[in-house]
């Protein structure tokens, strides 16, 4: 089973009287890169929430965001005064300096920015942080059931293409006798062409075998296709490994180049062509996988 790290979760509840959401996306990085969004109030319990995230996430570029809403209740909100001057002039700024939209409501966006409304009775309840943990929970198992489903889009698409480079690989047998040949004629020509002499035909095919096995590609073959086999069982293991099957792919192109090198042969020269773009996909889709 493998799993994408492009995933979204959500979750919703209420404590008292605030409507919570919970909000996680993640986007490919090679390692973890977490950030969380939140009101001020939270920021002390801001490492519970990085623990808890970070033991089921493991990898990708992860944005937690926490959401609070006043449903109900008589508290008294004040503005900060200092963070909405600072979001006014940014705002001002880049419309005049970028976007140019003329009427622009300021203020109504500014009101809609994180922590520009503090409430008078902000202390932070054990058991309102309590239901927030829960409901980040909640997200970071949705998000993880979307990389499953992703995993499997995943998964089917790179099946496809390890079956098309084994097919492609059946397919240079056929022309290895038409190679050999070919070697044959150019190094008679050769020798033709460089040497007025009669030649000794028993040394001719000496060094002819000699090269052809220099040439030989059954190795490359042979661990190709066992490169492909590991793929394959890399796919349904029970662990997710995106960098274990980029290092797989790594040696499937290594042996693809080797056999491309020795080929000396227009159609096999083409079947390597063909490989070679499979992979590429193989790889840009292995990017994908945490």
């Amino acid at each position: 089973m493998i799993k994408s790290m492009t995933g979204y979760g959500k979750a919703s509840g209420a404590y008292k009287d605030k409507k919570i959401t919970v909000e996680i996306k993640s986007l490919n990085s090679k390692n973890l890169d977490l950030f969380v969004r939140s009101q001020s109030v939270y920021k002390e319990k801001e490492i519970d929430a990085r623990k808890l995230v970070s033991n089921k996430v493991e990898r990708g570029k992860v944005e937690l965001n926490i959401q609070v809403e006043k449903v109900g209740g008589n508290l008294k909100n004040e503005i900060n005064q200092d963070l909405a001057k600072a979001y006014f002039e940014e705002i001002k700024s880049l419309n005049e300096s970028t976007i140019g939209q003329k009427d622009v409501d300021y203020v109504g966006m500014i009101m809609r920015m994180p922590d520009v409304f503090v409430s008078s009775a902000d202390d932070l309840e054990d058991e309102e942080w309590t239901s927030i943990m829960n409901l980040i929970e909640q997200a970071v198992d949705n998000l993880d059931q979307f990389r499953i489903d992703e995993g499997k889009s995943l998964e089917d698409d790179l099946k496809l293409r390890i079956r098309n480079i084994r097919d492609l690989l059946g397919q240079v047998d056929p022309h290895e006798n038409a190679r050999i040949e070919g070697i044959r004629e150019k190094m008679r020509k050769a020798l033709q062409e460089n040497f007025s002499g009669e030649a000794d035909e028993n040394r001719f095919e000496q060094e002819l075998i000699y090269y052809i096995e220099k040439l030989d590609v059954s190795e490359e073959k042979v661990r190709l296709a066992n490169h492909l086999d590991y793929f394959d069982e890399n796919l349904t293991v029970n662990i997710s490994n995106g960098k274990k099957l980029g290092f797989i792919s790594q040696e499937i192109g290594r042996e693809i180049n080797t056999l491309g090198s020795k080929s000396y042969n227009s159609e096999l020269q083409k079947i390597v062509v063909q490989m070679k773009d499979e992979l590429e996909k193989i790889k840009e889709q292995v990017l994908n996988i945490l």
